[in-house]
């Protein structure tokens, strides 16, 4: 690992770090470590003392088929004092959102195949390595109990439907705030598929709109910057109107009307990358809270004992002055945060903040 940072990390200045001497630190330790969990948490200090992005040490060994790993209801659930779980709320397309099983918020499940959920039985033990299974729930509203069959979910999946459930709620609030003038979407991922979403979404439930929020929240990277400048940088030079309508225009595959980015600290990589030149450029401001400088090509190096890999930031993305962005802080325009008492009543400042200066930017048009 020591050997393979020393070739191939981006500055061979080592962030002014004697590389050689932090070997010679590290080196006595590993006497001392038994395993390779032990060993992973240790580079990955010794890693630490870059102060880099794209890196880190990561210990993937053990049996997936022996793992501890609770299936999901697609449901969010609560501990009733009555005993079960009470149903907050059904998420759609989930396994309790199926015709025919009545399923509801304030409803409680009481047992898992017929095991009771009570003081002496949590109901995560009776869903452990269930992920996929079909599970026989006893469902009660009032005092009435009935029993009905789900599939369960894996935890990923009951996510994707929680992501849903968040776009949505994103999408309601710009849809309201804006009345129905704005649009709304997340690019989730800077991949092929984060660009067939955006371009589908752009140009299709979003075609109408006057101008467009772009939420880069969470976004954990890839390489699609380009791409994404190419098609917020639209100008508009001509309009196809039959009889006095407007119903397309052209460029037909760019943006060409006012649009907004949304960021915060979760923004990693590539999302670093998009914001920055999104600013740079002048296509629109940036809303939200900083974002850390990680503006770097990552290769990933798998060790020879096959369970641990670790991160060497190889590329960097170099400013305009011949900089690096990487520890380049990113600062946006309108600086918001979203406390965790305005999330918990269903806000989202940031986002409410980027519809305003959007209708501002319209209206003074």
């Amino acid at each position: 690992m020591w050997r393979q940072v020393e070739d191939k990390f981006y500055d061979p200045d080592y962030h002014g770090l004697d590389w050689d001497k932090i070997r010679a630190d590290y080196e006595p330790k590993v006497s001392a470590v038994s395993n390779n969990r032990d060993f992973a948490r240790l580079m990955e200090e010794m890693l630490g003392e870059l102060n880099a992005s794209h890196t880190g040490m990561y210990y993937f060994g053990g049996n997936p088929s022996k793992d501890d790993s609770t299936a999901a209801l697609g449901a969010i659930l609560e501990a009733s004092s009555q005993g079960g779980l009470t149903i907050a709320e059904v998420l759609p397309g989930g396994p309790l959102d199926k015709d025919g099983l009545d399923v509801e918020a304030s409803q409680r499940i009481v047992a898992i195949d017929g095991e009771r959920i009570d003081g002496a039985n949590s109901a995560w033990q009776f869903l452990n390595r269930k992920a996929g299974d079909r599970l026989r729930l006893t469902v009660t509203n009032g005092g009435r109990e009935r029993d009905i069959t789900v599939r369960t979910y894996s935890r990923g999946q009951e996510g994707n439907l929680l992501y849903e459930r968040w776009i949505e709620r994103r999408r309601a609030i710009v849809e309201e705030r804006s009345g129905g003038r704005i649009g709304y979407l997340h690019i989730r991922s800077m991949s092929d598929q984060g660009f067939r979403q955006t371009f589908s979404e752009l140009m299709g439930i979003n075609f109408d709109k006057e101008a467009v929020v772009i939420d880069t929240r969470f976004n954990g990277g890839g390489w699609l910057h380009d791409d994404l400048v190419q098609l917020f940088d639209g100008e508009r030079y001509f309009d196809l109107r039959p009889r006095g309508r407007r119903v397309r225009g052209a460029p037909e595959e760019r943006w060409a009307k006012p649009s907004i980015v949304v960021m915060n600290e979760g923004n990693y990589s590539n999302a670093h990358m998009f914001p920055y030149a999104y600013q740079l450029l002048g296509l629109g401001k940036l809303v939200g809270m900083p974002v850390p400088g990680t503006a770097t090509a990552v290769w990933w190096e798998t060790q020879m004992t096959g369970d641990m890999y670790f991160g060497i930031p190889q590329l960097p993305v170099l400013d305009q002055e011949g900089e690096p962005l990487e520890n380049q802080t990113l600062m946006p325009d309108i600086m918001v945060d979203n406390p965790p008492e305005a999330a918990l009543a269903g806000d989202d400042k940031p986002l409410e903040a980027a519809v305003d200066a959007l209708l501002e930017e319209l209206d003074a048009e």
